[in-house]
């Protein structure tokens, strides 16, 4: 039995998790330092390309209206990522346990990752209206498949010793799913989460562009009619920052229920 780490060891997990951002952060700086160099040297216009620091200030300045509409921004995105989760998790299980279903199914949600975002977004709204259902139903099409393919791996990686001896102790089906089959899957589905929720905000911006009274994609959307580079950029920061939190959130959810995996001696 695989015991949880002690406190040594997340604190150790820490400072390696500190250490391994610094060549990030050295590298996000010094792009940053070269962006705000090239602007100050070569003259450029701020309406053409704005300098960091004229995009931190007005995005400071603007912050009561970018926060406001990162909120709906923020619900589209979980209300769609979770309706992802739940329709992902139940069709790998139908397509798990009933193989013509996933001979079925499949092919038709790999043409669904076909469809243009584009063309399909207006469609939707013009199908569900301007409220939160249509944005919901963009962002779990867009994240859906990424999570169905990695429980469908990790189902697969099942080591079958362990499948046989359920199986030759009479375990059920749904016994050897819940006992076997599920927990071998974590890992894949994890690296499905961490693709999908990076995914998420996208879909969700792009769908307010295809219509919405509020949210980032509408703020941005009104910032460029207005010729103010520095606002559409201050809110991609915000999204970028929001991605990156959400991102953050699944790491810390697999470290609690995968613990093992975050112990110096796992790592070695």
């Amino acid at each position: 039995m695989t015991l949880p780490p002690s406190s040594d060891s997340r604190l150790a997990a820490l400072r390696t998790a500190l250490y391994r951002g610094i060549p990030a952060f050295v590298a996000g700086c010094a792009f940053l330092a070269a962006w705000e160099l090239y602007v100050d040297l070569s003259g450029i216009k701020s309406s053409v390309l704005p300098a960091p620091s004229r995009i931190a200030i007005q995005g400071w300045l603007n912050r009561e209206a970018l926060m406001s509409n990162t909120w709906p921004t923020l619900g589209a995105t979980l209300g769609g990522f979770a309706l992802s989760l739940a329709f992902a998790f139940a069709s790998s299980i139908l397509m798990d346990f009933v193989p013509f279903m996933r001979r079925a199914l499949l092919p038709i949600f790999i043409a669904s990752q076909t469809l243009p975002l584009v063309a399909i977004a207006p469609l939707v709204v013009l199908w569900f209206g301007f409220g939160l259902l249509p944005k919901v139903l963009l962002v779990a099409l867009v994240t859906f498949f990424p999570l169905l393919v990695a429980l469908l791996q990790g189902y697969e990686s099942t080591d079958r010793d362990i499948a046989e001896l359920l199986n030759s102790m009479k375990a059920s089906r749904w016994r050897i799913f819940r006992l076997a089959r599920l927990p071998s899957s974590l890992p894949y589905f994890f690296a499905g989460l961490r693709i999908s929720i990076t995914y998420a905000v996208v879909g969700a911006i792009f769908a307010e562009y295809a219509g919405a009274a509020s949210g980032l994609g509408i703020y941005i959307l009104n910032a460029k009619n207005n010729f103010r580079p520095d606002l559409v950029l201050a809110a991609v920061v915000v999204s970028a920052v929001l991605t990156l939190c959400l991102f953050g959130l699944t790491l810390l959810i697999q470290r609690l229920v995968m613990p093992w995996q975050s112990t110096p001696e796992r790592r070695r």
